[in-house]
């Protein structure tokens, strides 16, 4: 099964379901994926998080519930998932900038989330160079940070800037000037935990206190290059091997961290390199 109609075939069952409980796990499972997976696919060819979409779309139909009906708004939250019906006012408030009572009023202005296509990627860029390399075990050291999806608050291009401001990239350079520095993603969903890192030997960790250190399983890595000025250049590769690279291979993510590989150079530069460390398993179900 291609990873279009996959996807499509998972939003037929998130809209059948969206009165009841849609944990990723469920919706995963239905289209023979991880959850981790998933949730990346989702969001590389649809660029809203999982999370975020079946939000938005309850939050649509409960708003239009509530303009033509009356049922009670404790209904309507319950029906949707929201318990306690706190936590309903609170998503519907910031969704449709009015409270769910004020949105029965004539003339009040409510917003509808469509449903979201999967279109396939151009075939001009139907080509990944990539390798694939077995790595074992390693320790990184670094910062991290809770960070959420999206364009503006807490994102990565936000902590990249507060890091480099805040001296956190000088430290890294005097830990080790031997390793690129990297950014990984521990987990995918809305909001997520990022660490802006350098892999650590013994002498680095002896220096590194107060600092996050995370360590990486031995895993099997497809490596990516991706070219030009950042950050858009690591965000294309990355959409590209989600668009292009998976549905095309016998491989899907092994549920570990991403990492983005930083290399020397100019970061603004039409040369400039970098890489995408992408951990991946053979899959187990076509």
């Amino acid at each position: 099964m291609d990873w279009q109609k996959r996807l499509e075939e998972a939003l037929e069952f998130i809209e059948s379901n969206l009165e009841t409980s849609l944990p990723v796990e469920t919706i995963a499972k239905a289209v023979y994926s991880s959850p981790f997976h998933f949730q990346r696919m989702f969001h590389m060819w649809s660029g809203i998080t999982l999370g975020e979409y079946v939000r938005k779309r309850k939050l649509t139909l409960a708003a239009q519930e509530l303009a033509v009906s009356s049922a009670k708004v404790v209904d309507v939250a319950l029906k949707y998932g929201y318990d306690p019906p706190e936590s309903f006012c609170k998503a519907f408030r910031k969704l449709h900038g009015v409270s769910p009572s004020a949105a029965r009023k004539p003339g009040v202005s409510i917003k509808a989330f469509p449903r979201v296509s999967f279109e396939p990627h151009a075939l001009g860029d139907a080509e990944v160079d990539y390798r694939i390399v077995e790595k074992e075990a390693f320790t990184v050291v670094g910062k991290s940070a809770e960070l959420v999806c999206g364009q503006d608050g807490r994102t990565r291009q936000w902590f990249w800037g507060e890091s480099r401001k805040d001296g956190t990239l000088d430290k890294l350079s005097s830990l080790s000037t031997e390793t690129p520095l990297l950014g990984l993603t521990m987990s995918f969903e809305e909001e997520f935990t990022y660490m802006i890192a350098r892999e650590a030997d013994a002498a680095s960790l002896d220096l590194a206190q107060g600092w996050s250190v995370q360590t990486i399983p031995a895993a099997t890595w497809a490596i990516f290059p991706c070219s030009g000025p950042l950050p858009g250049a690591m965000q294309s590769g990355l959409r590209k091997i989600y668009k292009v690279w998976f549905p095309a291979t016998e491989f899907e993510h092994a549920g570990l961290p991403e990492i983005e590989v930083y290399l020397p150079g100019d970061a603004q530069a039409e040369a400039y390199r970098c890489e995408a460390w992408i951990p991946i398993l053979k899959k187990t179900n076509i």
